[in-house]
């Protein structure tokens, strides 16, 4: 039987795809968190695209993690370890999708007479949002490192690569 070529193996699209979320999504909680502290729109212009491009990749992410789980959960010692990513994972698009949500509120005008308080509770969304996307990062790196989930291990002599 043939291979595909690396980049069809769908246990490849998820290390792809998470990537850009978690830089977007941690970049957007700093940003959020100064524009709550300093005055100026622009803060939360660029908090806001964050938070948006961030929390789609995150969902993109999620498809491709559950893509990956078919391959990647037949090759490991501790499934629960998976399980658990998957589940913190799809905390952390939730988290961040609720506090799109309430950008989208508030860029409404439905909830103006409350921005303040709002805004507080984004910021306190977006930091366990950002907690919660570390510890599944930290998952994920167990997973790859400590079990080799989706690493391809070459032959003794490499004679692949010839």
């Amino acid at each position: 039987m043939e291979q595909l070529p690396d980049f069809w193996r769908t246990e490849i699209w998820h290390p792809l795809s998470v990537h850009f979320p978690l830089a977007l999504l941690l970049l957007a909680t700093l940003i959020g968190v100064a524009a709550f502290f300093v005055k100026g729109e622009q803060w939360y212009f660029h908090r806001n695209l964050l938070l948006l491009l961030g929390t789609i990749g995150a969902w993109v992410s999620v498809l491709t993690g559950s893509l990956a789980d078919g391959v990647v959960a037949r090759e490991l010692c501790d499934p629960v370890m998976l399980e658990q990513h998957e589940t913190f994972a799809y905390g952390v698009a939730w988290v961040f999708s609720a506090a799109l949500l309430l950008v989208a509120t508030l860029n409404t005008g439905l909830l103006k007479q409350f921005k303040r308080y709002v805004e507080i509770v984004i910021v306190v969304l977006m930091l366990a949002g950002a907690g919660l996307l570390t510890y599944t990062g930290h998952l994920g790196a167990q997973l790859v490192y400590q079990q080799g989930a989706g690493v391809y291990q070459p032959t003794e002599d490499c004679s692949e690569f010839e």
